[in-house]
């Protein structure tokens, strides 16, 4: 197994950068994980921490050296940190509950399979060309889901920013979980958080991804987002890797392959080890019961959903200021 990896996160024009990201592996499996902590002054970053901590330590756990279910170990993975984000606020006597977004990708035998909850993406890259990408879970993507606005409204609609589904939220998270689709060498995979996508048309950021080595091709997406957000912009975290396969370095010759510093090889490795980026001890998670993956929100569940979340970060602003 062989890859290129690059991320980086900027803290924009907020007072915290609540975004949190990372990536695992062994010799078989790669795990990648972005969240978004929601709320200016909800302790947001708490929640994305824990989250991170939480699968990274379920796929140590589970991935030997690969995993053996990958849409089940995706949404118990997320669940099991839901729980743990109000665990974690029980034990540090939060006056509410840190809620995060979150998006994580599962590469094993050539094969992706991805799982998201709010509105932080996934893209999955092919020669300048989107294949795929995550839908969020907000009031906007529901009224175009339904035919009621125009996709051009996702920019300018007043509802764009409600979300109905995220980790930390009084009820279970619905995980949706996509993929299990055959990458190419090549390929690329973006995870990345609204500060980014929001700022950057989607073919803007496919031609970026494509034009330049993921090394190069993510601090380029964040100064663009940066720039294109001003003095007030939101968080900007991207995750990117470039998918090669096999243990050589198909479609680049040797020479660009030694001058990538981002390439690792995963061929040598012990059959037991785990490798990560996510900081932090991590959390004990518990045995999880998923909920049903296809089970979607109807009307009066969206609706709920969006005014508890608001309500909650709201609460949690009065509080804590």
């Amino acid at each position: 197994m062989q890859f290129s990896v690059y991320q980086e996160s900027h803290i924009g024009g907020r007072k915290v950068n609540q975004d949190r990201m990372g990536y695992s592996f062994t010799r078989d499996a790669l795990l990648l994980v972005l969240a978004d902590g929601m709320g200016g002054h909800a302790r947001g970053e708490v929640a994305a921490a824990v989250a991170l901590q939480t699968i990274s330590a379920l796929f140590q756990r589970e991935a030997a050296p690969y995993v053996k279910k990958p849409r089940r170990f995706l949404e118990e993975a997320f669940v099991a940190a839901h729980r743990d984000i109000h665990a974690y606020r029980l034990a540090h006597e939060m006056p509410e509950t840190p809620r995060t977004t979150i998006v994580a990708c599962l590469i094993q035998h050539n094969t992706a399979t991805w799982a998201h909850c709010g509105d932080s993406r996934l893209y999955w890259m092919r020669d300048g060309r989107i294949l795929a990408r995550t839908r969020d879970h907000s009031h906007i993507e529901s009224l175009i889901a339904k035919g009621l606005v125009p996709p051009s409204a996702r920019a300018t609609h007043p509802d764009r920013n409600k979300l109905y589904n995220c980790l930390g939220a009084d009820s279970l998270p619905k995980v949706e979980v996509g993929g299990a689709e055959g990458v190419l060498p090549g390929d690329r995979m973006l995870l990345c958080s609204d500060g980014l996508w929001s700022m950057l048309p989607d073919d803007d950021m496919a031609r970026r991804m494509d034009a330049q080595p993921v090394a190069r091709a993510v601090p380029d997406l964040l100064r663009a987002a940066l720039e294109a957000a001003g003095d007030g912009g939101d968080n900007v975290t991207a995750l990117a890797i470039m998918w090669q396969g096999s243990s050589v370095v198909d479609g680049l010759d040797a020479m660009t392959a030694g001058a990538m510093p981002t390439v690792i090889s995963t061929e040598a490795l012990p059959q037991d080890l785990h490798s990560t980026t996510i900081l932090g001890a991590p959390v004990a998670p518990r045995p999880a019961q998923a909920p049903d993956a296809d089970a979607a929100f109807d009307d009066d569940e969206i609706e709920k959903a969006i005014a508890e979340i608001r309500g909650a970060i709201e609460k949690s602003s009065r509080i804590l200021k």
